[in-house]
This record gives C-alpha cells, sequence and structure tokens, in this order.
C-alpha cells in the first residue's frame, strides 16, 4: 500500500499540493462571484447561510490551506497536503462503505481530459465489487449556458463514468469531453434514472456540478475541488456534500494515479 508519507511527497512533486497552478486573482475572482450567487459559479449549489468574500477566504483557508489574509491578492493559490490527506481519507471511506452495501453508485466528470482515469478505475473497483455503476440518459442532450452562448451537449459514457460532449464528435465512447462546470448534466441523468423506476444512486462521485447538483437534490455526493471552486466547499460546510477533496484538478492525467491506487487501498477495493 502507497504509504502517506510518499503520497504526500507525490501531492508536492506533482503540484497537485502547495503550490498549485490555480492563481489567487483566479480564485479571488471566483469567491466575488460566489457571494453575488453567479450561477457559473454556485454550479448547482443554492447556499442556505449568506457567504461574503471574506467569509469565503475563512472557509477556503480551513478547508484547503489558501491564505486566510484578504490583502494577498495575487501569485500562486497553496493547498495544504496535509487536508488533501485527511480528505481523501475520508473519501475513500465513504467509497468504501457503498461497496460494503453494493448499493448503485453514479460516477461524472466535468474534467474528462485530465480526471477520467480516476473516476474509471474507481468504477472498475467499485462494479468489481457489486455495485451497480449506473449509466441513465445515455445519448441524452443537455443544452447548457456557456460563455460562448447556449450549447448542446451529448450526455455519454466511458468506463461508467459520465460526461458531455459536442454532437460533433463522432467518437462516443473514447476519453474525449467537454470541461463543464454546470449541474444539468447530473440533473438530467437523475431525472432519468427516477423516470425509468430507478435505481438512484447512493452515492455521486465527481467534481463541478455532479457533486453540487447531487447534492443540492438530496444524494450524498463527494468529489475533488480546486481552490477556485469554492461551492463544493460551502456544500460540504452546510451538509449538502460530504466530502471534499482539495487538490489542483487540472494536472496530468497519469499524476492521479497514485491516488487511485491510494483510495482503492484504503477503501479495500484493490485488485
Amino acid at each position: 500500500m502507497l504509504s502517506t508519507g510518499a503520497l504526500r511527497a507525490h501531492l508536492l512533486a506533482a503540484r497537485l499540493a502547495g503550490p498549485v497552478a490555480t492563481s489567487r486573482e483566479e480564485s479571488l475572482r471566483s469567491y466575488r462571484l460566489f457571494a453575488a450567487r453567479d450561477p457559473r459559479v454556485l454550479i448547482g449549489i443554492d447556499p442556505e447561510w449568506t457567504w461574503g468574500q471574506r467569509d469565503l477566504i475563512g472557509l477556503m483557508a480551513d478547508k484547503c490551506g489558501v491564505s486566510g489574509d484578504p490583502r494577498h491578492t495575487q501569485g500562486h493559490d497553496v493547498i495544504d497536503p496535509e487536508r488533501t490527506l485527511v480528505a481523501l481519507d475520508a473519501f475513500a471511506d465513504r467509497v468504501g462503505a457503498v461497496a460494503q452495501r453494493r448499493a448503485p453508485v453514479l460516477l461524472g466528470t466535468g474534467h474528462p481530459h485530465r480526471l477520467l482515469g480516476f473516476y474509471a478505475a474507481l468504477a472498475d473497483a467499485l462494479s468489481a465489487a457489486g455495485c451497480t455503476v449506473l449509466t441513465p440518459a445515455h445519448g441524452r442532450c443537455v443544452d447548457i449556458t456557456t460563455r460562448f452562448g447556449l450549447r448542446t451537449y451529448n450526455l455519454d459514457y466511458v468506463r461508467g463514468v459520465a460526461l458531455v460532449r459536442d454532437p460533433g464528435d463522432s467518437r462516443p465512447g473514447c476519453a474525449t469531453g467537454a470541461h463543464t462546470h454546470s449541474p444539468l448534466p447530473v440533473r438530467t441523468v437523475l431525472a432519468a434514472a427516477a423516470d425509468a423506476g430507478g435505481p438512484l444512486p447512493e452515492l455521486v462521485i465527481g467534481d463541478h456540478g455532479w457533486v453540487c447538483g447531487a447534492g443540492q437534490l438530496g444524494f450524498e455526493a463527494i468529489g475533488l475541488a480546486d481552490t477556485d471552486d469554492p461551492a463544493l466547499f460551502v456544500g460540504e460546510a452546510e451538509g449538502v456534500v460530504s466530502v471534499v477533496v482539495p487538490l489542483d484538478d487540472a494536472v496530468r492525467s497519469d499524476y492521479y494515479r497514485p491516488l487511485t491506487r491510494y483510495v482503492l487501498n484504503r477503501a479495500c477495493l484493490s485488485q
């Protein structure tokens, strides 16, 4: 089993934690927009509490280890690897618990180019453990508002992981897809599952709107998030999201493999 020390070293070497590529300017902009309840940054969360920018800086300092000083406005953000490790343990424990129950699960990503392999390995292991990996609404169209206007995407599944892709992408099932923060895909998937009479997922695993959208609808949801994605951490603070792992969510896809091994080992799902 990969030791905690070895994983900590990898997190820092791969810049998954420590100084990360996400800039302080990007994060502060996201906090301002979240405080203004901009739906592009809420990504499916409907906050119960009032969150000002200073509140969000304090929350992200606590959850991620970024600077809690509002006067710190430039440079790279920093994620405390210890917070990543603690959250990763909690994440793995939830994966292990759903595997023990052999309960249905749903996995989805808005970062298919980076995180598909991480989620696909979990889907494979959960399926081998007897969980049903759900794939509702396969091929369904989803209209998502982007900075380029309203665009239509198609829902697809790759190795049990949901993603959206451009209609012009004629390679269904391949490991490419669109980057999205929208909660509309997971809402579409969950509605389709309900309309079909179930089963519904007992755990949703993913990022961005997949976690926030599912959590807001009352499903247990866990996922990964960067320092410029405050919605997931607000969801966790308000009890809507179960676990959020702070890390850079856009490094090379192979850099997530040690995290996969660590999670599967802790969840007793290693093959």
